[in-house]
């Protein structure tokens, strides 16, 4: 049993990871839903105005809207990035000569800042001077440019491959760290049992898998469904709203038309959509813990 002079000891090295999470996590989200009670803008005007804006986003179809095209984003950019990162995962697993090297080019592309991304693909799908178009009309595919992120048609897809590219490395990552973590004696053991190399992913890979899985695709919808800057970058929500999704609008309601309360409230709404995703992963994949 810890003496209370070691106990007190322990409050001081937990202190400032505590410190840190008040600062950092716990003032913003009771700020940010104080606001969302107010019309205000944040210097002198703080008029209270209750669940008004609440009220607002709920008596209309517009923030709905916003939230299942985000929904419908999120889960395809999420949906490519387990498709190629298990993918390529699984052949960096191999004993291949050189597989460094791979693993090294391919984890690029997560490295690269965001900002530099869209711009990246900004430039690669202009109408005018973009390689894609030069490509396909080199190729006869296509007879005129073709404005990837001006038309309604093109632009989502265009912005859900360039989210695909720029995030499956991660996920790529954390799989093939649950890989190498699953013993060879285990997969000795399945191979005595009879099992071929589809039941041993079947009945060994993916069981051990599964926490890492589980981590990786509740941080995955999570971080894409709240992703503003590369969507800003290349088309602002634009053209209309065929990429207006919930965090390009929170940004235009209050940086565009100053409406700091409303963009509050449907930040905190967010925030709990973004918990009950986390929240459904679990009771669907995990362990019934919860």
């Amino acid at each position: 049993m810890l003496s209370s002079k070691s106990g007190f000891k322990g409050i001081w090295f937990i202190l400032p990871a505590v410190l840190t999470l008040l600062v950092l996590i716990t003032y913003p989200l009771i700020y940010g839903a104080y606001i969302s009670f107010f019309d205000t803008n944040l210097i002198t005007k703080w008029n209270f105005e209750g669940f008004r804006y609440y009220k607002e986003i709920f008596s209309n179809t517009e923030f709905l809207s916003r939230i299942i095209l985000t929904l419908h984003y999120t889960v395809w950019v999420v949906a490519g990035h387990f498709v190629i990162g298990l993918g390529l995962s699984l052949i960096l697993n191999m004993k291949l000569k050189g597989i460094t090297v791979f693993r090294v080019i391919l984890i690029l592309p997560w490295l690269f800042p965001e900002v530099v991304v869209g711009l990246l693909w900004k430039w690669l799908f202009n109408p005018l001077y973009g390689l894609f178009n030069s490509v396909l009309m080199g190729w006869g595919i296509i007879d005129d440019p073709v404005s990837w992120l001006g038309d309604e048609k093109t632009a989502f897809v265009a912005v859900i491959v360039v989210s695909i590219w720029k995030g499956f490395p991660m996920v790529m990552m954390l799989i093939l760290a649950g890989l190498q973590s699953i013993s060879e004696d285990v997969y000795e053991a399945a191979k005595i049992d009879g099992c071929n190399r589809n039941k041993a992913f079947r009945f060994v890979t993916l069981p051990a898998l599964m926490p890492v899985l589980l981590v990786t695709i509740i941080l995955d919808t999570v971080w894409w469904f709240k992703h503003f800057t590369m969507i800003w970058i290349l088309t602002q929500g634009g053209p209309g709203n065929a990429t207006n999704v919930v965090s390009i609008d929170i940004f235009k309601q209050a940086f565009e038309f100053f409406n700091f309360g409303k963009a509050s409230a449907m930040a905190i709404l967010v925030f709990f959509v973004c918990w009950l995703m986390g929240y459904g992963y679990r009771r669907l994949l995990g362990n019934g813990d919860d």
